[in-house]
């Protein structure tokens, strides 16, 4: 089997997947951004699982004869198996970057290319998170509180509301239904001035630093700021959910709803529904610099539901508007000359409520397991603010370069721009990040660092990550603990493999500038190498 009819497979394998709506998510921005756009929240049944690891086992099989591997005498090295692989046509076209270590010792096990600085795409988090264990106690939250400068006037608030972002990235509507329900606790039934979101924690570069403008009405690549709030528990701020279904006759629009409920973003309805086994070519765009979110194309009567998410403009009035609605909903009244608007809460402006965050370690699990942007970007931001008070990307790398400094980690020779890894212009090679990760298993706090990487062939969602259907098979599944990151040309994997005698060995796995099929299986094959000696 060719290079070309292995990579056809696995295509297949991906559209698939993506139309039975089982759990994948996209790291960064890749080449099947549009075929498969979210992660699903359904876990594979036992019958496609089992189809699954049949799958990946023959294909496992038919690579590692390609290869060569069959071919080397029982008793090769290590060295002289990984060898054969990076030596392999498939990657003639590709820098590929390996590094093993013993995890006990650190000692150098295999090394190819270890010194070129490469684009790590979302391994990126990893140096994130270890940051902010160490910043924050794994018990650190984030808070979002509720003030007014009103006079309180028999159920009347006769002034503004302020919603005090505090950089959670785990604000929901069901937080704002809260806020409504200690405001009526409290016997306040109506507001009578303007809803003003105070997003000033941070400051207000809403995008990360080179955002490739093609990202940005996707979920991994929406803006941020101290004021945001998610449309469900994967915390992909600043997004909106739209789902989508035929209309109830051919010739009708598609029907749509949106949630959460906002006047901040405008549908503009252009589809057409059309008989059944036709061509599907329904799109669902938001046009560069509005919030407007435009639904074009046939969709098939016998389509079904279609549940897509897209980025608003700005976070900041995203979340107020939906504050707005909320209130309303839960049976506050907002005068109609009241306003939502952007601006900094008075010091001595009274508190009426407030919200905590998830704790920290449970946070990173949904940052590396789901491989969160937002949440990278957030963190990186709050880590700026609580060392240098300071809200920025800026102030927040600049604490990361401290920390992995402590570490013994030769930060010059590395580039950080975000705190997720989307920037193409983060560098830094493997040998580095093999060498973090081996003295951080010292650190406090590393068992909380450990429980946060995807574990290969786990089903459960927030254990697997994004892991979860890659290398099913006994050697390696429950084995390998470790980050994953892809985006256009780039395919990175790092962490710990428990090998079958026992020992525990550290990688790091940087294929970079390639334009063929994904390199995951070749991951893969270098992995189940690595998990079998």
């Amino acid at each position: 089997m060719n290079g070309k009819s292995g990579s056809k497979h696995i295509w297949m394998i991906i559209l698939i997947i993506a139309f039975v709506s089982v759990p994948l998510r996209l790291e960064n921005h890749s080449m099947i951004a549009h075929a498969v756009d979210h992660v699903a929240e359904r876990q594979l049944s036992d019958e496609l699982l089992e189809k699954e690891l049949r799958f990946q086992q023959l294909q496992l099989e038919k690579l590692y004869e390609a290869i060569g591997l069959d071919d080397l005498d029982a008793d090769a090295t290590l060295e002289e198996k990984l060898d054969v692989i990076v030596e392999d046509e498939r990657l003639d076209s590709t820098i590929t970057s390996i590094h093993v270590a013993e995890a006990s010792t650190g000692k150098e096990l295999y090394k190819q290319y270890t010194d070129f600085p490469l684009r790590p795409a979302s391994n990126m988090k990893i140096l994130t998170t270890i940051a902010a264990l160490e910043v924050f106690e794994s018990d650190y939250t984030y808070t979002t509180e509720l003030l007014t400068d009103a006079i309180h006037d028999n159920g009347t608030l006769k002034g503004n509301v302020y919603v005090k972002g505090g950089g959670d990235p785990t604000l929901l509507q069901e937080d704002f239904v809260q806020f409504a329900k200690d405001l009526k606790e409290q016997g306040i039934k109506e507001i009578h001035g303007d809803l003003i979101g105070d997003d000033t924690r941070y400051d207000d570069v809403y995008f990360s630093q080179d955002a490739p403008w093609e990202d940005e009405q996707y979920y991994y690549g929406a803006p941020i700021s101290a004021l945001t709030v998610s449309p469900n528990e994967d915390y992909d701020v600043s997004t909106v959910i739209i789902e989508l279904e035929p209309g109830e006759a051919v010739g009708e629009k598609a029907q749509f709803s949106v949630y959460p409920t906002n006047d901040d973003i405008t549908i503009v309805n252009e589809t057409e529904t059309v008989e059944p086994h036709e061509e599907r070519t329904v799109e669902i765009e938001r046009a560069h610099g509005t919030n407007d979110i435009v639904l074009t194309g046939d969709i098939p009567s016998d389509t079904p539901l279609i549940r897509e998410w897209r980025s608003v403009m700005d976070p900041t009035m995203y979340a107020m508007n939906v504050f707005k609605h909320t209130l309303e909903e839960e049976g506050i009244s907002i005068s109609k000359e009241s306003e939502i608007k952007k601006g900094e809460t008075p010091e001595d402006a009274e508190l009426l409520t407030s919200k905590e965050s998830e704790q920290l370690d449970e946070l990173l699990k949904v940052f590396m397991k789901l491989s969160n942007n937002g949440i990278g970007n957030l963190l990186v931001k709050e880590m700026g603010k609580v060392v240098a008070d300071e809200g920025s990307t800026e102030a927040g790398i600049d604490v990361i370069y401290d920390v992995l400094s402590d570490y013994g980690a030769e930060t010059e020779n590395m580039i950080f721009r975000d705190g997720s890894g989307l920037s193409d212009k983060t560098l830094f090679s493997t040998e580095q990040l093999s060498s973090i990760l081996y003295e951080v298993q010292d650190a406090s706090w590393y068992a909380h660092f450990e429980e946060t990487l995807p574990v290969a062939g786990v089903d459960e969602r927030f254990v697997g990550g994004t892991l979860r259907y890659r290398m099913l098979s006994d050697e390696t599944a429950g084995n390998i603990q470790a980050k994953t990151g892809g985006m256009t040309g780039v395919s990175t994997i790092s962490g710990y493999v428990t090998t079958s005698s026992g020992d525990k060995l550290i990688f790091t796995i940087f294929m970079n500038n390639f334009t063929g099929g994904p390199m995951t299986q070749m991951q893969d094959v270098i992995l189940t190498v690595l998990a079998e000696e």
